[in-house]
């Protein structure tokens, strides 16, 4: 049986997060440069979670197998196959962006690629998606699955994400829009992670796709247009725009089969 309590599941992330701080502050203190700071803070912080997170689900989900049950582990096919569908629909999200700025005068094709931009993209994107969906669609909507059940867990997880994400410090309009973009892809990345049986990388390629796209239409092959309205491509986030939006409902509507509880009692999420 399941030894949860709501203490737990708070103070989990919040020591990972402690950690993430004070390992900044101490690089800080040390004289590193602030442009590498919070990478360098994340290792230990990203160690930590692999080291302990296992050991949670093993002790606190009554679960022998705790690498299956996050969705990390499964069949070479398997993952193969909800990676690619992850990565081809983020493909996509940015392929809708990108032309409804171009038809709208907003950018400029400006090719710059070179190899280095293009490991950074890669690492960026594998670790950030890695990272966070392990985090997020691994082990707190499971978590809140066998709390609230998987509904429930399904729309907090999707709104902590949100929250987590968000910089509070924008105009109210960018703000309420980036809170309900994150919130749409929250929400897409759970059913995502529904959709492929329970595995995480179906969510990992979406996400990690993402990153890793923007970064590189970015910074190697467009120049957006500094005046650019922030209702069309978000506060330097297209998925805090209108289109970046409507990108993730049209996912959200082709996944919707899989807002129904899941039928077999064994997976939390």
């Amino acid at each position: 049986m399941p030894r949860l309590n709501w203490w737990g599941t708070v103070l989990y992330p919040a020591a990972l997060v402690a950690l993430f701080l004070g390992g900044q502050l101490l690089l800080k203190a040390l004289g590193v440069p602030g442009a590498v700071q919070a990478s360098l803070a994340a290792l230990p912080a990203v160690a930590a979670l692999l080291i302990s997170l296992p050991v949670r689900v093993r002790r606190c989900w009554a679960e022998a197998r705790p690498w299956q049950r996050l969705g990390v582990l499964g069949s070479k096919a398997a993952v193969a196959k909800a990676l690619l569908r992850g990565l081809l629909k983020a493909i996509a999200l940015l392929a809708l962006v990108i032309v409804a700025l171009a038809v709208s005068g907003q950018l400029s094709w400006m090719p710059r690629i070179n190899a280095g931009l293009l490991l950074n993209a890669l690492a960026l994107g594998l670790g950030v998606g890695f990272a966070e969906e392990l985090l997020f669609r691994g082990w707190l909507f499971g978590e809140l699955s066998l709390l609230l059940g998987p509904q429930r867990g399904l729309w907090l997880q999707a709104a902590l994400f949100s929250l987590v994400h968000t910089r509070f410090n924008l105009p109210p309009i960018q703000l309420v829009g980036l809170l309900v973009g994150l919130l749409l892809l929250g929400l897409a990345l759970g059913l995502q992670r529904r959709a492929d049986g329970g595995l995480l990388w179906g969510a990992i390629g979406l996400h990690g796709g993402l990153v890793a796209g923007w970064f590189v239409l970015h910074q190697g092959l467009v120049t957006i247009n500094p005046s650019a309205p922030a209702w069309l491509m978000g506060p330097n986030n297209p998925i805090g725009g209108v289109v970046g939006c409507l990108g993730l409902v049209l996912l959200l509507l082709v996944r919707r089969r899989w807002w129904a509880v899941p039928s077999s009692p064994a997976r939390p999420c």
